[in-house]
């Protein structure tokens, strides 16, 4: 009794001291907000690009004109910022500029407001010197929740060493068309799967920053593929497909949310009030900070022409509950002259800069507004950096999928096994490319910290196997004087390794809109994929597809794999090799986490978090949709569905258990391994509401497990599911090793 006293008593001190600590920070933000003026109050809603300013201390004159409330990449390198791994700043140097703009900011402006740094860390800060992880789909393709938490870690840990408060990830936006240029950063079609892993990654994040959750809402099902272009949904839909995931993230804690370029049912997304405040705020009870994605506010009168002039643009946003202004280039001229005209309340604009204040007195900017040089020194950044590559690593691990294998795989001739082939082939554009491997939103790297897919097999291949390389084809290129090279290296090759795909790697030649999207040009980069190339095939670019057909005709032993950034489409490759994988452009150490699974020093066991379709038309195709009919063309399925992924071992399932509790319905099974490796299990959990008002799902993801199980042992699985939204009426409980791979399943009455 005592115990369980003292625990209360402990419980109560907790909440009070929570409690005591949020009044704190309400009394002195309400404080310093009535202390402001309209300018300055203006200016805390404004967040300008910052990769231009500090070269040459122009953020003074900016900061002297107008307080604003930070800056946005700052510390962004690549070919649209025009900053070079030789010109953009590294660790060492961004604490400086940090500190220089920081001190600025609080000892030259009137009530001396901390400034924030808003970068931007989809699958790793996007600065000279960070660290490189798979982009988006391969997150997702691990099904891994505590290894999500983990990177967000340390994602969260190298922006907040540089400065950045607010770091811009993760995309939880549901693609539902690949032809869409930046499927590559979501983490796929499933709200369930997005929430989960997206919401652990948040949690990791926000140890060291706030997590910006993007896109809100509906952007990743734009009509015709094309980047941000209108969603048509109904409302059912929307809250059921497209907004769960974010309610998800919003209920772990995320500290912001940025809205979309698109609109829905055409309103756009930036102007919308109905989301922004009565979903968002009201029903999900988010106190976070809302951003403007760039140039939203802007669009909505040049693009989208809701508004007559950009002063109404700028009150439409505000009023509908957009806090900062990225860019500022609405807020910083017009929303002044707005509140003026009686178009904005004053208390709207004070609602925002409270939401503003609160995040800079949370994140500990008053207390500590600058960086401690020391604490971060290069020698302990280097020894960061070392794990930080491990984690890159054993993200890419697991994050490969294996689609095909008639039992090619494992090569047994890694260095700590005899040789089985004397000579491997490897050839394709992504077998050599470092680029062509890290995604969209990725800064200049040293070549010396990439590892390729050619460099991984020649480290992990056996000394005795001769390695031979051509490079066969560019993506997007149809010059095929390579194409001979390539034969002849296959021809005199016991095995091929054939390495095709896409690529989102940005060059100092393409041209880019003023947000940062790329715009497709007349120069032939190898650039097919990422922010702003959207698709209308999914066949493969350029004689990728021709250059599969010359080396299928030899009938050699053939494994291909993609490097790609979109589900494209692999019917060809599927009947013509011997194995097949795919990896979502797997980061820096992709090449060698690659070669891992080619070798068997890693048992894949990714799975797939979007359907592969056989078709571009048969776009959208999704596992939960209700099952169509067959086309003429073709069957109505993918060709590879969701969840799916092979291992070099097998598993067998068992006694399913399902129990009805209070409000709750608690499911166990048993997995065993009676293969001959051990390995990774992605056991995964579906529901099927068999009738039900709104027409139901097909089934749908409730629970997964990425679980580690010897051979010859036995796992047992336990999940728990929520009644509390489910209609009363029958259900089926399913478990399986994918969406179209149900092993056991029962029915259940709610």
């Amino acid at each position: 009794m005592k115990i369980r006293n003292f625990a209360i008593i402990a419980l109560f001190l907790l909440v009070s001291c929570t409690t005591s600590k949020k009044d704190d920070i309400d009394k002195k933000v309400d404080n310093l907000l009535s202390q402001m003026t309209l300018t300055e109050k203006i200016g805390q809603l404004c967040c300008p690009i910052g990769f231009n300013l500090y070269d040459d201390e122009s953020y003074k004159t900016l900061i002297d004109t107008l307080p604003v409330g930070g800056f946005w990449a700052v510390f962004r390198a690549d070919p649209w910022s025009q900053k070079t791994l030789e010109t953009g700043p590294g660790p060492n140097k961004s604490r400086k500029i940090y500190n220089e703009m920081q001190h600025y900011a609080v000892e030259n402006t009137r009530l001396g407001i901390p400034i924030y740094f808003a970068e931007e860390c989809p699958h790793g800060l996007m600065a000279v010197g960070a660290s490189v992880y798979p982009t988006g789909l391969g997150l997702a393709a691990t099904w891994d929740e505590e290894l999500l938490y983990s990177l967000g870690d340390a994602i969260g840990l190298e922006a907040y060493s540089r400065g950045a408060r607010f770091g811009y990830g993760p995309v939880l936006d549901i693609a539902r068309d690949p032809r869409w240029s930046r499927v590559e950063e979501t983490f796929g079609e499933d709200p369930y799967l997005s929430g989960t892993l997206g919401s652990a990654m948040i949690r990791g994040m926000q140890n060291y920053v706030g997590a910006t959750v993007k896109h809100f809402a509906a952007y990743g099902i734009p009509e015709g593929g094309h980047n941000g272009a209108a969603a048509q949904t109904g409302t059912n839909k929307l809250m059921s497909d497209y907004l769960s995931s974010f309610e998800i993230a919003v209920k772990n804690g995320a500290k912001s949310i940025m809205t979309s370029y698109n609109a829905i049912d055409g309103i756009p997304c930036t102007s919308n009030s109905w989301l922004l405040k009565d979903v968002l705020r009201e029903q999900w009870g988010f106190k976070g900070v809302v951003f403007s994605d760039l140039g939203s506010i802007w669009a909505l009168h040049s693009t989208h022409r809701t508004a007559a002039s950009q002063l109404e643009a700028t009150a439409q946003a505000i009023n509908a509950g957009v806090d900062i202004d990225l860019g500022g280039s609405n807020y910083g001229k017009y929303l002044k002259e707005a509140v003026e005209q009686g178009l904005v309340p004053i208390k709207n604009v004070d609602e925002a800069v409270r939401r503003v204040l609160r995040f800079k007195y949370e994140i500990g900017l008053f207390d500590d507004p600058y960086l401690d040089v020391e604490t971060f020194p290069e020698t302990s950044q280097n020894s960061s950096r070392e794990t930080f590559q491990e984690t890159s690593l054993q993200t890419a691990q697991k994050s490969i999928v294996l689609l095909k294998n008639d039992g090619i795989l494992p090569l047994a001739n890694g260095k700590d096994a005899r040789p089985c082939v004397s000579t491997i082939a490897v050839i394709g554009p992504n077998a050599d490319n470092m680029y062509n491997q890290l995604g969209d939103y990725t800064a200049p790297q040293d070549p010396d910290k990439i590892v390729t897919v050619l460099e991984g097999i020649r480290n992990r291949a056996n000394a005795n196997t001769k390695i031979i390389y051509a490079k066969g084809c560019s993506i997007r290129d149809t010059n095929d004087a390579d194409f001979e090279s390539a034969i002849k290296a296959a021809k005199s090759a016991d095995v091929t390794i054939l390495v095709v795909g896409g690529s989102s790697a940005r060059d100092f030649k393409t041209s880019y809109e003023s947000t940062g999207a790329a715009v497709v040009n007349e120069h032939i980069s190898d650039m097919d994929c990422g922010e702003g190339y959207d698709r209308v095939s999914l066949e493969l670019s350029g004689l990728q597809e021709d250059l599969i057909k010359e080396i299928a005709k030899l009938h050699k032993p053939l494994i291909i794999i993609y490097i790609e950034g979109r589900p494209l489409l692999k019917n060809t490759a599927n009947e013509v090799a011997n194995a097949l994988l795919t990896a979502f452009y797997p980061g820096a150490r992709g090449g060698g986490a690659i070669a891992d699974i080619i070798f068997g020093n890693q048992n894949p066991a990714g799975r797939l978090p979007i359907s592969q379709p056989r078709n571009t038309g048969q776009i959208p195709i999704y596992y939960s949709q209700p099952k169509p009919h067959d086309y003429v063309e073709c069957e109505s399925t993918p060709l590879f569905c969701f969840g799916h992924g092979l291992s070099y071992t097998k598993f067998e399932y068992s006694n399913l258990i399902v129990n009805k509790l209070n409000n709750t319905i608690e499911v166990s099974v048993d997995v065993k391994n009676i293969g001959d490796y051990h390995g990774d299990e992605v056991v995964q959990l579906y529901l099927r509401d068999e009738y039900a008002t709104i027409t139901p799902a097909e089934k749908l993801l409730k629970g997964f497990k990425r679980i580690f199980i010897q051979k010859n042992e036995t796992q047992h699985i336990t999940f728990t599911i929520s009644t509390e939204n489910l209609e009363p009426g029958e259900f089926t409980i399913m478990v399986g090793a994918s969406s179209d791979d149900i092993r056991l399943k029962e029915k259940i009455e709610i």
